[in-house]
């Protein structure tokens, strides 16, 4: 049998937000893990992301929740604006972790790793950087995962946290398409606003825009351009082709396009999506996070997905006997969670592209509230 509570050994693959939040919660539960990461140390792609009130829950029960809240901003509400420049409403999202604590918090993205990453490490992770897993085969009670390096690796638990691309999720022999919406999204860090205390998303005559605060200095533009097929542009191009862009937008846009031209931080990227439709493990072998389901950006709500990853995975084996148990009660318990939010996400991507946003903000307000809902 593979017990849970014999052989507690794993390597999971992808230093990422799944990856890391796993890794520590397994390595307090008395687990030796290592991670294999296949990009340099501290080279952590992304400008800025939320995180909603799941994964604020989340942290908060690893005792995370208000080193994020100190390190990044904290918001309660989404303010929409119509192509107008008007007010289209408010969302108040659920506070999870108490009335008197933020319900969301922005946060640069490489303080919310370094956070994991040194958590991590503290108990006890060992993190291998430039590496990564090339062969996987089940060995009864264990999982013999080859790694680049040309080392051997045999251990309990395989975890594939390698993202929407993972090659672990080829490696165990599971399927999926990447699908692209006609989207790209365009993400630029500037100083912020002393307006900007919430998110704010302004809906165009064709696209979508919006301000995300990730600190008491920072935030983030971001613009979703609909009806596009996928394609590149030189780095010299982005900012003044994202100041264009933004130039359709009435009302405070027209404070952020100046931020915007000083930026030197703009990227572009296509709006994909992935869900494995059927089991996200074979024998000892799983994958999590984007990994297993990448949704669209437009419910910001990816990170908490994969933070609750990672969380309930170590709970799930801590809670059965045998490693395989504990797999199957894990993608039971997170498979029908995670794809309403993927095809939540790909349904207001196509509203946007249709400009029904007054159909959208409800959408995306009864999702939060669903994801309110324990994990």
């Amino acid at each position: 049998m593979n017990s849970c509570r014999g052989a507690r050994t794993a390597v999971i693959v992808g230093a990422g937000v799944a990856g890391l939040t796993a890794a520590l919660v397994l390595a307090r539960k008395g687990w030796r893990v290592e991670i294999a990461e296949a990009g340099p140390e501290q080279a952590t792609s992304g400008w800025g992301l939320c995180l909603t009130g799941p994964a604020l829950r989340a942290l908060d029960e690893l005792g995370l929740a208000d080193r994020c809240l100190a390190e990044g901003y904290g918001m309660t509400a989404i303010t929409h604006v119509d192509r107008n420049g008007e007010s289209a409403g408010h969302v108040q999202l659920p506070r999870l972790i108490g009335a008197e604590r933020p319900a969301m918090v922005g946060m640069a993205r490489p303080v919310l790793h370094r956070i994991l990453r040194e958590t991590a490490e503290r108990s006890g992770v060992v993190v291998h950087y430039g590496m990564t897993v090339t062969g996987v085969d089940q060995e009864e009670e264990l999982v013999r995962a080859r790694l680049s390096d040309g080392t051997v690796r045999q251990v309990a638990l395989l975890v594939g946290a390698d993202g929407i691309r993972s090659s672990v999720r080829g490696l165990l022999g599971l399927e999926t398409s990447l699908d692209y919406h006609g989207q790209m999204v365009w993400r630029a860090l500037v100083p912020r606003p002393l307006w900007a205390t919430g998110v704010h998303q302004f809906a165009g005559e064709v696209n979508t825009a919006g301000l995300v605060p990730l600190s008491g200095s920072q935030a983030y533009v971001f613009l979703t351009e609909n009806g596009v097929g996928r394609s590149g542009l030189p780095d010299t191009e982005l900012a003044p082709r994202l100041r264009e862009f933004l130039e359709v937008f009435p009302g405070r846009v027209e404070e952020i396009r100046p931020l915007v031209s000083a930026s030197e931080s703009v990227v572009r990227r296509p709006v994909q999506t992935a869900l494995l439709a059927g089991a996200w493990n074979r024998g000892n072998g799983v994958v999590i996070g984007d990994a297993a389901h990448a949704p669209a950006p437009q419910m910001a709500s990816g990170a908490a997905l994969a933070i609750e990853d990672g969380l309930v995975l170590a709970h799930e084996l801590e809670c059965h006997e045998s490693v395989g148990a504990g797999l199957r009660s894990f993608v039971g318990r997170r498979a029908q969670r995670c794809r309403r939010l993927v095809q939540t996400s790909v349904e207001i991507a196509g509203l946007e592209q249709a400009q029904r946003h007054h159909e959208a903000y409800p959408l995306v307000d009864a999702c939060h509230r669903q994801m309110a809902e324990p994990a």
